[in-house]
């Protein structure tokens, strides 16, 4: 079964975000606390989206997709961007990612969004393999760009000062 996520499913889903670096090999990385999850998914104006995979005999959270609308300049559209898609290893297999990608696919049809994208570690053959057998295509063509940290911070400091106030979110 794939349901919208909850408040009460907060610590689960942190749980699973902490599952999925320790498989991305990123472990360390993962600073999100459950007051910043709540905030993120349901506070006053949310940055983000969340579904959750539950066992159909159990009931368990056995995965969940979180994601953000996005906006393409050049079709004047929004879409939709995956920012994580995890399915416990004890569960796989057992049709839940593929459901949790048609619920989202249905969300953007419902919503007119144009696109679905996201990202995949280049190393995780099988899950590239599993996308690839849905139809999805892969644009080898682009380099993911990110600034954070201390070069952030730098590149911040030299804003023009004609930018009064940041824009509101």
């Amino acid at each position: 079964m794939i349901r919208a996520a909850t408040v009460d499913d907060i610590a689960e889903i942190r749980a699973m975000i902490r599952e999925l670096a320790e498989y991305e090999r990123a472990a360390e990385q993962v600073r999100v606390t459950e007051e910043q999850l709540h905030d993120a998914l349901f506070g006053e104006l949310p940055a983000a989206f969340a579904l959750i995979a539950e066992d159909d005999e159990s009931g368990q959270a056995v995965g969940f997709a979180l994601w953000f609308p996005r906006f393409a300049t050049w079709t004047g559209t929004r879409g939709m961007h995956l920012e994580d898609l995890y399915v416990r290893p004890h569960a796989r297999g057992g049709g839940h990612g593929k459901a949790l990608l048609a619920c989202l696919a249905a969300v953007c049809e419902q919503n007119g969004y144009e696109r679905f994208e996201w990202w995949v570690l280049a190393w995780n053959e099988p899950t590239i393999d599993f996308y690839k057998s849905l139809g999805v295509e892969l644009l080898d063509e682009w380099t993911v760009c990110r600034l954070s940290g201390e070069p952030l911070k730098e590149l911040a400091a030299r804003a023009p000062a004609v930018l009064d106030q940041p824009p509101a979110l």
